[in-house]
């Protein structure tokens, strides 16, 4: 089968190749043949050893697809099931799980990094996350795929699986923000505009939407913001939305000291700052220890939107069928998995247009 593949750490492309195979398929496991996966930032910043990742391997974790297969200690699951992968599954067993917060799931996460997922050339190779979704199809945990509906179009349904997760689930599930809170987003690209969105869902009276490419502040608009503005722009914002208090809640979607400062700073004095950009660890944030007294602000950071995917996964499509979570406005571009690294440039280029970029794979 064909899969991207990356062949080590600091890459700038992807390998396309078709002598790839999947891992057997375990007592616990499922195949899914993939039919459309996102190109998430998280993708290149694997490439660029800014998160973890193995090599070689096959990136994607923002995927969709059909069961083709399901192993024998399975029963929830069966061929030809619609599925989102979950790139954080929960194992429902582990301490973390039964404390409520399946998406730090101890047992999938370490998994995840240890176990090869695929063949390459005969070799031994890693799905990114415990994924994969560069491939025309992977084996996951059977706890990775999440059925939906099948009126939900596989394309959809793949954003779900990571970025709407997280971003929304930022919003609802992280911060809870209340009807009427102040709201600023610092980053509009795909996990932004899903914060913009969950905000608009949560009933947030004002939010701001900051980003320096000024071609994005339509996108964030369109989205549900109510005022746009450039870093730069932010201060003068601030004062005429909150009257200088600053923001109820600031997120911050980049994941650089710069932006998880400014978020800090944009919250008013008791808010919150909730940091939901993947950033690296070379990424040091500072700050007095006068400050974070007098200022009493909480900082949150959000892990795939403190999403749990049984319950998320379903609340997304019901917000969609309700008209609204905008899904099919989220995706600017379709592409073959074929043109996969000019997806990747054009993400790590920052054009202007993209908010999500969508790898369709071919029926078969």
């Amino acid at each position: 089968m064909k899969a991207a593949v990356l062949k080590q750490i600091g890459d700038p492309e992807l390998d396309v190749r078709s002598d790839v195979s999947t891992a057997e398929v375990g007592p616990d496991e499922v195949r899914v043949r993939v039919r459309a996966s996102g190109i998430c930032h998280s993708d290149l910043s694997a490439m660029d050893g800014g998160l973890p990742a193995l090599a070689p391997g096959i990136l994607g974790h923002e995927g969709a697809g059909d069961v083709v297969a399901v192993g024998e200690k399975v029963d929830h699951l069966q061929v030809g099931d619609r599925v989102v992968i979950s790139f954080v599954p929960p194992c429902n067993r582990c301490r973390v799980c039964l404390g409520g917060q399946p998406h730090l799931c101890e047992v999938h996460t370490a998994n995840a990094f240890v176990s090869p997922r695929f063949e390459v050339g005969g070799e031994s190779a890693f799905g990114f996350a415990g994924c994969g979704t560069f491939a025309e199809e992977l084996v996951v945990p059977a706890d990775a795929a999440v059925v939906v509906d099948e009126d939900v179009p596989h394309e959809l349904a793949a954003l779900i699986g990571c970025g709407v997760l997280t971003g929304v689930g930022a919003v609802l599930n992280t911060a809870k923000v209340e009807p009427g809170a102040t709201v600023v987003v610092i980053g509009c690209g795909g996990v932004g505009i899903s914060v913009i969105q969950g905000a608009r869902i949560a009933g947030a009276s004002r939010i701001v939407a900051v980003d320096p490419v000024t071609a994005k502040h339509e996108a964030a608009l369109r989205f549900g913001a109510t005022h746009a503005t450039t870093p730069e722009g932010l201060a003068e914002v601030r004062q005429d939305v909150t009257g200088g208090r600053g923001f109820d809640y600031a997120f911050e979607v980049v994941g650089l000291a710069t932006t998880i400062r400014a978020a800090y700073d944009a919250a008013r004095r008791g808010g919150t700052a909730v940091i939901v950009g993947a950033g690296g660890e070379d990424q040091k944030v500072e700050f007095s220890a006068q400050e974070l007294f007098i200022n009493e602000r909480t900082i949150v950071p959000s892990f795939y939107g403190s999403a749990d995917p049984r319950r998320d996964t379903g609340r997304m499509v019901e917000l969609w069928r309700a008209g609204l979570l905008d899904l099919e406005g989220m995706i600017s571009r379709r592409l073959p998995l074929a043109d996969i690294n000019d997806g990747l440039a054009a993400l790590r280029r920052g054009d202007d247009a993209v908010v999500r970029q969508v790898v369709t794979f071919d029926p078969r």
